[in-house]
């Protein structure tokens, strides 16, 4: 015997289908807010994690900063230090100047050539003084230049003929006026430094020690007859 339904089976199985689609749209819907708050607090806790190592990193900042000042600041003693103390040297060492400039004097003084006066204003001497010539100035002249230790960078000021005494014993000379350096015990101990083999020098190669004060001397007028 035939057995036929004539229930509406299509009807429900259609509704069942309907039921199980919003079921899985629903559930689909709840996974995907439960990824995006799993996603949201993760991220949520990276970020709060990069601001608390951007908070030390700010602090480490601010610390590694007043320690720079510090530095900064202890520098720039430092620098005040080293300038008291050279000044001290400075002092201790131009206290025998005057020694050493006249024992220069004496030395680098060639015979024919009489000193009449000197004064000294800080590292600068002013020289006066008699010639028998224009060529025993140009010698004193690379003297200073060249052979002392002490004495460095003369310049010839003024040159000119004149009488010395009076009447029949009145004898023609040369009256010359100069400037020299005189140098600190340091500067002499920084050439003698520089003067060492190997050591670089300023000056040109093959320029002479003095060269421009004797051309200045070679270059003055000639001393004129009264």
């Amino acid at each position: 015997m035939i057995k036929i339904n004539l229930l509406p089976h299509r009807e429900e199985k259609r509704k069942l289908k309907k039921a199980q689609f919003f079921a899985l749209l629903t559930l689909g819907g709840i996974a995907g807010v439960a990824v995006v708050l799993l996603v949201g607090v993760y991220n949520a806790r990276a970020i709060s994690i990069q601001n608390q190592r951007n908070e030390v990193l700010k602090g480490a900042i601010v610390v590694l900063d007043k320690k720079i000042e510090e530095i900064s600041s202890l520098k720039q003693e430092i620098e005040a230090l080293k300038a008291r103390q050279q000044a001290v040297e400075d002092l201790q060492g131009d206290r025998n100047q005057p020694v050493y400039l006249m024992d220069e004097l004496v030395k680098q003084t060639p015979d024919g050539v009489y000193l009449k006066a000197f004064k000294q204003e800080g590292q600068k001497v002013s020289i006066n003084g008699y010639a028998q010539s224009q060529e025993r100035v140009s010698e004193f002249l690379r003297n200073l230049a060249g052979a002392s230790p002490w004495l460095e960078k003369p310049d010839l000021i003024e040159v000119h003929a004149t009488n010395l005494g009076q009447g029949k014993t009145a004898k023609k000379v040369v009256e010359f006026s100069l400037v020299v350096n005189i140098k600190r015990p340091r500067d002499k101990d920084q050439d003698a430094k520089d003067a060492r083999p190997g050591a670089k020098q300023g000056a040109r190669p093959g320029a002479k020690p003095g060269a421009n004060a004797a051309a200045n001397a070679a270059s003055a007028p000639a001393p004129v007859k009264p």
